[in-house]
């Protein structure tokens, strides 16, 4: 790639990053998605048990654990109780002891990992998780409406807004070169390819001073490169091979600075949205970019959409992977599965 292609793809990308920060900031724009399955409703009106799986290390994490406590006790409730993430353990066990204690709202107060952890324990248990964002992406908050960056206002709707059944989906990693498989949940995006190349090698101190803005200059980075020879398999339809860089699995489609990558994804529609992107050049990087910028409907050769309840992709070689936002390392065959109205959770309002 010859360095002015790549100087007007780093420009274009900063000016795009920093627009769409600016008019999420300044406009406070909203992102709306009707409810496919069911609307929104209240939890029954009355007492609630409150319990907390809280990262300790985040910012404005103790401020957090006052204002959670003082709202209990101004709502005339007992006071919650307060498990802390660890290293080791980021938030499942601490979830599985909320659960056991008889918790009627689990409150899930840091990043996206802690977001997950806690959803994969509430999956199909009709136990309501609320959502404290205190991270870098807070992916699902965005995508519920949340305001990310008014956390007194998250501590209303997680303890006395509306509720409604969302989606999630599983992805099984399996790297047939090492042997090792694990199995996780998420609630947004998971990916193959670039997308996780670049979450993995998004530096930790530009993410901490420039927050969701550090994607960017590690995607710059990883944009050189050569496609890989996958399978794709999906529901009961025919095998099919292509030359990939990045295959996304969505759940929903709402990233960081208002971007809305994937429209037609919806969180109880019961369907994984599937992008297969396989550009050759920075022409094709431009071609993509332009229509996400856009919302341009032409269809590219190089950024294919799918719909499907499972997809499997496998790989000669191991890629990497991620889901929402954290990489799992690499795998040469991925399996991903849509559940259709396992988690129940706390949205600000009815959806009109």
């Amino acid at each position: 790639m010859s360095d002015w292609i790549l100087w007007v793809i780093l420009a274009g990308c900063v000016v795009f990053a920093v627009s769409s920060w600016w008019g999420v900031r300044r406009l406070k724009a909203r992102h709306i998605r009707s409810a496919v399955a069911a609307d929104p409703h209240k939890p029954d009106p009355g007492y609630q048990k409150v319990a907390v799986v809280l990262n300790p290390v985040k910012n404005k994490s103790a401020e957090t654990r006052a204002a959670i406590t003082e709202a209990c006790d101004l709502a005339g409730w007992d006071a919650p109780t307060f498990y802390e993430t660890t290293p080791e353990d980021p938030g499942y066990g601490q979830s599985r002891q909320a659960l056991q204690s008889g918790a009627d709202v689990v409150l899930a107060c840091g990043g996206d990992g802690t977001v997950r952890a806690v959803a994969e324990s509430l999956t199909h248990q009709r136990v309501a998780m609320g959502l404290i964002p205190l991270g870098t992406g807070n992916l699902l908050a965005r995508n519920i409406e949340l305001d990310v960056y008014d956390v007194a206002d998250c501590i209303q709707v997680a303890l006395f807004g509306h509720q409604r059944y969302i989606d999630t989906a599983t992805m099984g990693i399996q790297n047939s070169i090492t042997g090792e498989a694990s199995r996780h949940t998420f609630l947004v995006i998971a990916g193959m390819g670039l997308d996780a190349e670049v979450v993995g090698d998004t530096k930790e101190d530009l993410k901490k001073s420039v927050g969701w803005l550090a994607y960017t200059e590690a995607g710059v980075r990883h944009l050189p490169g050569r496609r890989k020879r996958v399978s794709i398999t999906m529901d009961d339809e025919p095998e099919q091979s292509r030359k990939i860089r990045s295959v996304l699995f969505a759940n929903c489609g709402l990233i960081p600075g208002g971007i809305d990558f994937i429209p037609q994804a919806m969180l109880d529609d019961g369907m994984l949205d599937i992008v297969v992107m396989s550009p050759r050049s920075a022409v094709g990087w431009l071609a993509m970019y332009a229509k996400v910028l856009f919302k341009h409907k032409r269809n590219l050769p190089v950024m294919n959409f799918y719909r499907s309840r499972k997809v499997t992709i496998r790989s000669q070689e191991p890629m990497a992977t991620q889901i929402d936002g954290d990489p799992m390392g690499a795998a040469t065959k991925v399996t991903v599965q849509m559940e259709p109205g396992s988690l129940l959770v706390r949205v600000a309002k009815a959806v009109a």
